[in-house]
């Protein structure tokens, strides 16, 4: 009996053992009842890792996030809990019941299977019943916006664009957020203003508290009138949405849910200018302006140069209209104008100079008057035009040949042009002949420089021959040019992060981007599919030590915590460090 006994607790702890070894894989669903205007959450549950999953076809749905990965392991009473979670979001097409068919995933070997689902799809509800899935939770916390300074400029008057992304303190934001369309500004001339790191600051945004960061900050100048339209800036980002459950440290479970935000485009409604009043010479300029003409010297001999020098400065479309033309006396000789432009792009728009400047060289004796030129603009400030004359220049040439007029010609009172007559002394100044010394040499042949010449050949064989077996001494050392390949990748990729170092934002910015960079080319996908835990599972099956692995992703969690708190040069510098022998280890290991 007492043998009985005994195999009867045996076999019920083998068999006590085997239900708690069951794997269980499970699809479980937020409702089984919704609205057309409502979303769906689906949960594909797994208590032990599996590979190949395969989600159901969600024909009469449609996906609108996921599929999101979560992964929790934790320890009660000494016994280790796992579960797998691929989560999808869900809209419905249309009103009536559907089956969600079932998911699949091979576990050891063997292949499981979810039961279907059943959902019910009714009329739109005015107000969703329930807690809003994390899809809805991500639409209402995370804002795109496009601050226009002006919105009915006047022809050639600047206007910023400012694009803000507002992110609620509910949520938080991945770092691998990238553009998916991006502005084009037709019918204006456009300038980006750099932005030196995204620097989170504090704003409102409907009366709520929010973080917000400037993603982009555009100049525009309108080239057209009426109503121009500015297509929308799309980013697809990732938003980390708490689902209201804890770790077993207390520290809340996030999910990400991966949204599609957007500017909207905007309408810029462009008044032309005024007719009335506008001078005959205008030609466009914009903006606050001072005009001046002025000459290097007033008094030469003939055959030297001066140059006249046309600038306007000021602020406006400095770049957007021409120069008034420099006009001078038919007997000076004038060279096409050198242009200049010492033009900076603010919020502001435009500040700086443009100039053209005139070699001007006389040729005969006399006095020559440069008539003034008149320069006009449209001030926004007065919203009137203004004209800016220059004084009359004379250019005294006080020596030199004398024009020669002819008399016949000048009895004709209606003809004022003057015939001259050059002076054969005019190219005095170029230099018409040479002193040239004639230069001995030896003879080249049989000389010193010639036998070194002929020898120089075979004695280079022997240093080529040296050369080359170095270097097949250096090919062959298969270890040795790994660590140098993988030395010279980690520089290559840290060498805009080593550039920030001192700066927090900027360095932690650049390392993190360097760090998936690299992932990235070594391991063929693309950083937006990049999560701690995928990041772990793909360097482990390329065969990267363990040890190696865990301080890649803590150098990864260094970047996403250092954006919240403060952090000294040194700091900066160990996970600089630590960043380049992390990589080059990563190289040398990884099959």
């Amino acid at each position: 009996m007492k043998i009985i006994k005994n195999i009867s607790i045996i076999l019920f702890l083998l068999v006590a053992n085997n239900m708690f070894a069951q794997v269980k894989f499970e699809a479980k669903v937020s409702k089984q009842k919704l609205g057309v205007n409502e979303r769906l959450r689906i949960d594909f549950e797994m208590n032990q890792d599996g590979d190949n999953f395969v989600p159901p076809n969600f024909e009469d749905f449609t996906v609108v996030g996921g599929p999101n990965t979560s992964l929790m392991n934790s320890y009660a009473n000494g016994v280790k809990t796992y579960q797998k979670t691929y989560s999808y979001f869900l809209a419905p097409k249309k009103k009536g019941k559907f089956t969600i068919k079932q998911a699949t995933i091979e576990i050891d070997g063997e292949v499981y299977k979810t039961f279907p689902v059943t959902i019910t799809v009714t009329a739109a509800v005015d107000k969703p019943n329930g807690q809003p899935d994390a899809s809805d939770i991500a639409s209402d916390k995370i804002h795109l916006v496009a601050e226009v300074s002006n919105s009915s400029p006047y022809l050639n008057e600047p206007t910023t664009v400012v694009y803000k992304l507002y992110v609620s303190r509910d949520v938080g934001i991945s770092s691998n957020w990238r553009e998916k369309q991006t502005p084009r500004y037709n019918d204006f001339w456009s300038q980006n203003i750099e932005i030196k790191g995204l620097n989170i600051q504090r704003g409102e945004y409907k009366g709520e508290d929010y973080r917000y960061v400037v993603l982009r900050k555009t100049v525009l100048y309108p080239q057209k009138t009426g109503k121009l339209k500015l297509e929308p800036l799309v980013l697809d980002v990732t938003v980390e949405v708490p689902t209201g459950r804890a770790n077993i440290f207390g520290q809340p479970i996030m999910t990400q849910v991966p949204k599609t935000v957007t500017a909207g485009s905007r309408t810029i409604d462009v008044k032309p200018l005024p007719e009335q009043g506008k001078p005959s010479d205008f030609k466009g300029a914009v903006g606050d302006f001072s005009f001046n003409v002025t000459t290097s010297k007033n008094q030469l001999n003939a055959t030297e140069s001066l140059q006249a020098k046309i600038e306007i400065s000021g602020s406006g479309n400095l770049k957007l209209f021409e120069l008034p033309k420099l006009t001078t006396p038919s007997s000076l000789e004038v060279y096409e104008p050198e242009h200049k432009e010492n033009v900076r792009t603010g919020l502001g728009g435009m500040q700086g100079s443009i100039s053209d400047t005139y070699t001007i060289v006389p040729q005969f004796r006399g006095k020559y008057p440069v008539p003034s030129i008149s320069f006009s603009y449209f001030d926004l400030k007065t919203e009137s035009y203004k004209r800016i004359t220059s004084e009359e220049i004379i250019i005294d040439v006080v020596e030199g040949p004398t024009a020669v007029v002819n008399s016949s010609e000048n009895t004709d009172e209606n003809n004022t042009k003057q015939t001259v007559k050059p002076s054969s002394n005019a190219f005095a100044f170029i230099k018409t002949s040479s002193n040239w010394e004639s230069v001995s040499s030896e003879g080249f042949f049989k000389s010193t420089s010639f036998w070194c010449l002929l020898l120089l050949p075979f004695l280079a064989i022997p240093l080529a021959i040296v050369i080359r077996r170095a270097k097949d001494k250096r090919d062959a050392d298969v270890v040795g040019s790994r660590i140098r390949k993988a030395d010279r990748l980690a520089k290559k990729y840290l060498s805009e992060a080593k550039k920030n170092l001192g700066q927090k934002e900027a360095f932690y910015e650049s390392l993190e981007r360097a760090l998936h960079n690299y992932l990235k080319a070594k391991l063929n996908i693309e950083t937006s599919d990049f999560n701690k835990e995928k990041i772990e599972t793909l360097l482990t099956k390329k065969q990267v030590e363990s040890t190696v692995v865990s301080d890649f992703i803590s150098i990864l969690e260094s970047c996403e915590l250092a954006r919240y708190t403060p952090i000294t040069n040194v700091t900066m510098q160990n996970d600089y460090d630590k960043a380049a022998k992390t990589i080059s280890l990563i190289d040398k290991q990884i099959r």
